[in-house]
């Protein structure tokens, strides 16, 4: 019998694939573990490993195309087998999704979506199949399962369509409210350029927008004094060709930070904190279309230079859009840096599943009344913690923050 091979996620928050490249053409023999074919996700581009055998009688999706997670991509069965049914099925599945990389524009008239419509389970009175956490997702928020269209393998409700408000106006209202207030409809006016979402623009503020709207978040400004550690890292890097970054200086200090609070490496899970043995720390990654947070595991274990090392190779990865997903999921704590770009202090939105973020500004030399009340000149940077308020109360949060200050002030203490 045929069997189908479906578009799968590849990475922790793809919806959609773009067909790269396929590596086997039709008539060509599929064996498992074979590389079929190249999919773009939000993130990077991907090997996709069949686990079909046989012969690859159909190629559904041509290179160049897109489709959802769970749709059809080719077909796999034995030579000469009729297929012709099967692929009326399949083209169907992919349908939405080429249609869906055409956006109406804005104040346009819309057809209606099918991600609102009741699912077919659901209205012959059978059971909508779900994933465990879609469904402890869905009863936390109070979301009937039963409407909401599940857009995994046979039609399985997966955490993204519980997310994505997939049961209509009334799964998520206060979002959607928010949503509709902040971007009303608008009809392009003559000369405006209308620039169709990138899968990872989209992806960045749909993320984004859900941990602003569910994470009650709260701000920590501190002005540290960063004499002491330039010199450090000057003298650190005095023998070397390839200098250490102050990036690893913060991911090291952070790690050390967050092995004293452990309270702010956390994760809120509704009615359980999460508290993480180990700092893996994400920093933010600027690229073309959006941004990555590749991750460094265990940073409060590791030696500066190590970190930098392995920080250097993941950046350089990040921009050539080489990471695995396991790469840039699951920071337990980001930081996001922008001194680079001058900017003297912002805040940054958290990244989940982590508690906090330190958005980091740009060091500048300022006038500095010191113990003696003397005005002297400091090299100072202005370091802003955004916290969840669900897991990281304000005296927490101050604490790590001034902790992290006196280790960047004093690098010694980092060591005590």
């Amino acid at each position: 019998m045929p069997e189908r091979v479906l578009m799968i996620a590849l990475s922790p928050t793809m919806e959609t694939g773009t067909l790269a490249r396929w590596h086997k053409k039709e008539g060509e023999t599929v064996a498992s573990g074979d590389v079929l074919c190249e999919v773009e996700t939000d993130k990077a581009t991907m090997d996709y490993e069949s686990t079909a055998e046989g012969t690859l009688l159909k190629i559904v999706l041509p290179e160049g195309g897109q489709a959802k997670v769970g749709d059809t991509i080719a077909v796999v069965g034995k030579p000469g087998e009729d297929i012709s049914s099967f692929l009326a099925g399949a083209q169907s599945a992919v349908t939405p999704a080429a249609a869906a990389r055409t956006p109406p524009l804005p104040g346009s008239a819309q057809p209606a979506s099918g991600a609102h419509r009741l699912p077919a389970a659901a209205a012959a009175g059978g059971r909508q199949r779900s994933s465990p956490l879609a469904r402890r997702i869905a009863r936390e928020r109070g979301i009937e399962l039963r409407l909401v269209r599940g857009t995994g393998p046979g039609g399985r409700v997966i955490v993204r369509d519980v997310e994505e408000g997939a049961a209509g106006p009334a799964g998520f209202p206060a979002r959607q409210a928010a949503e509709k207030a902040a971007y009303p409809s608008y009809t392009p006016a003559e000369g405006d350029e209308v620039v169709p979402v990138s899968r990872m623009r989209r992806i960045i503020a749909q993320r984004l927008a859900e941990s602003l709207y569910s994470a009650p978040h709260y701000y920590l400004t501190v002005a540290i004094g960063m004499d002491a550690l330039l010199d450090a890292r000057a003298r650190l890097n005095a023998p070397r060709e390839k200098k250490v970054s102050l990036n690893a200086f913060l991911l090291a200090f952070a790690g050390r930070a967050l092995a004293r609070h452990p309270q702010v490496n956390s994760t809120w899970n509704g009615d359980t904190m999460i508290r993480h043995p180990k700092a893996d720390i994400g920093l933010a990654v600027s690229l073309p279309d959006g941004l990555v947070t590749p991750v460094v595991r265990d940073c409060g274990r590791k030696a500066i230079p190590a970190i930098d090392a392995e920080l250097s190779d993941l950046v350089q990865r990040a921009r050539d859009g080489k990471l695995l997903p396991e790469e840039y999921a699951g920071a337990t704590f980001t930081i996001s840096s922008l001194g680079s770009a001058g900017i003297d202090e912002f805040t940054a939105i958290i990244n989940p599943p982590g508690s906090a973020i330190l958005a980091v500004g740009a060091i500048r030399k300022e006038p500095v009344v010191d113990e003696r009340d003397a005005v002297v000149v400091r090299q100072r940077m202005r370091a802003t913690l955004s916290c969840d308020h669900r897991a990281v109360d304000g005296a927490i949060g101050a604490a790590f923050l001034r902790e992290l200050a006196d280790m960047l002030e004093n690098p010694l203490f980092a060591l005590a």
